[in-house]
């Protein structure tokens, strides 16, 4: 997949002026959402003044939708911004992962460890 632009409808949870909210298709973790640009912005850094602004309150949107159906004891957000990064799709989207306790043996460093050996401190 390029981009998301041919996401159906009906897997929409909820769509804003500037982005809309799916659960992803590829869950790490029960009740993971992506909310994704309306516009197709390769990343984060393309996005414009106003998506960024706007960004904040999806999150927030994505995390009342979890706790409809969930109740996680704590949160990653995350984006890959580029190849490097591991980013597969080109279509910004910004990963809400809920996580729960238990669900890893130390999850200490959390985003960190996407660089296993550098992650510990």
């Amino acid at each position: 997949m390029k981009d998301f632009t041919t996401i159906s409808d009906d897997r929409i949870l909820y769509k804003g002026n500037y982005f809309f909210i799916i659960e992803d298709g590829f869950p790490v973790s029960p009740g993971h959402l992506l909310i994704i640009s309306n516009e197709v912005r390769k990343d984060f850094f393309e996005l414009n003044e106003e998506e960024k602004n706007n960004l904040p309150k999806m999150i927030e949107k994505a995390k009342e939708l979890i706790l409809a159906k969930y109740q996680p004891d704590a949160y990653n957000i995350g984006m890959n911004c580029g190849v490097d990064a591991g980013q597969t799709v080109f279509h910004f989207h910004c990963h809400i992962i809920p996580r729960y306790t238990g669900d890893m043996e130390n999850p200490r460093g959390g985003v960190r460890h996407v660089i296993p050996t550098k992650g510990s401190y």
